[in-house]
Formats: structure tokens, sequence, C-alpha cells
């Protein structure tokens, strides 16, 4: 699902997404502003998507370039798991599995409806190079068809300067583990 930007809106979030680019630079030495500017203004869905990345507390921020597919990469990089995207489920699966207490959302189908996906054990792993995330909190990754049949999934965090993968039930949800996004633009 995605929709538009009011005018306000749309410049709103270029200027919190300019802000945190330039007070970030070390994220993206050799990237200049203007190119990404012009990209995200070419394409509204995918400042839809970011600004549904913002809203729920994810500061996504631009932490590379992919020169062949010409498009940058964002992930969400506020430093503790999104706030607005806590208490979830890893899918519909473990969501629906759950007898009692059901959380209203479930991080795979919350991230398709923002137009994002949830970041890979590698990238994740990219994401801990650019700071430290996840201190306190965790965030649910990708998980491999083979654990996901099993009725896993798994999770990462960032803990003892190190970071830990680990494995939950797919219905398990906790109040400091979200997940973490990416989005291609």
């Amino acid at each position: 699902m995605s929709g538009n930007l009011s005018v306000e809106e749309k410049e709103n979030l270029l200027q919190v997404l300019q802000s945190r680019f330039e007070k970030f630079k070390s994220r993206h030495p050799s990237i200049d502003w203007a190119d990404v500017r012009a990209k995200l203004e070419a394409n509204p869905a995918k400042l839809w998507s970011l600004n549904a990345m913002e809203v729920s507390g994810g500061e996504p921020d631009v932490v590379a370039y992919d020169k062949p597919t010409d498009e940058y990469i964002f992930f969400d990089c506020s430093a503790e798991s999104p706030k607005g995207r806590r208490s979830v489920c890893y899918d519909e699966e473990g969501q629906l599995s759950r007898k009692e207490h059901q959380p209203e959302y479930n991080a795979l189908d919350l991230a398709a409806e923002m137009g994002i996906e949830l970041l890979t054990e590698e990238q994740y792993r990219e994401l801990q190079k650019l700071g430290t995330f996840d201190a306190k909190t965790s965030s649910w990754i990708q998980t491999p068809a083979a654990i996901r049949q099993l009725g896993g999934a798994l999770f990462a965090d960032f803990r003892y300067g190190h970071v830990f993968v680990y494995h939950n039930g797919a219905q398990s949800y906790y109040a400091a583990r979200a997940f973490r996004g990416s989005l291609r633009v």
C-alpha cells in the first residue's frame, strides 16, 4: 500500500532526511545529497515509504549506492528498534497462531504495507559497522525458509561489542523488539 504525500509533508520529510544525511556524513561519504534528492523527487512512492519509516521511528538514512542498479539504499538508522513497530510477531502465520494476546500487526506484513523489506542478516551486520544500533532492543531480520518452516524466526541485536543473531518462535513478540527495514530508491 502506498499513498501520496502533500507538498508540505514532502518538503518536511526532505528537510528531515537532508538534515540527517548531513549530520551522519560518515554513513555515505562519497554520496551527494543533490543526487539523492533528485532520485527521491522522481519516485513519490519511495518517498511515501520513507515517510512511513520516519513516522514509525525508523530514522531512515542513506547507507550505500548500488552503481549497477543506480539505486540509493536506505536503512532504518534509529539507535534502538523503531518504537512505532514494536510488539509484533514475525509473520502472519506466527501472529495467527497466538491463542491469547494476539498483536495487531506482524513484521512482514507491516513492512510490505510500508513498501520496505526487513534487513537481512548481512545488511544488519553492515548497519552495525556504521554505528551502534539495538544496544537495548532487538530487531526481527529476514529468516531463511528452512528455519521458518520449523516454526522459528531470526532476530538480532548488539551487545558486548558484538552482533548477535538469535532465534525465537515466529509467534513471539516483545515490547523491545521491532524490525528494521531497507528501501532502494
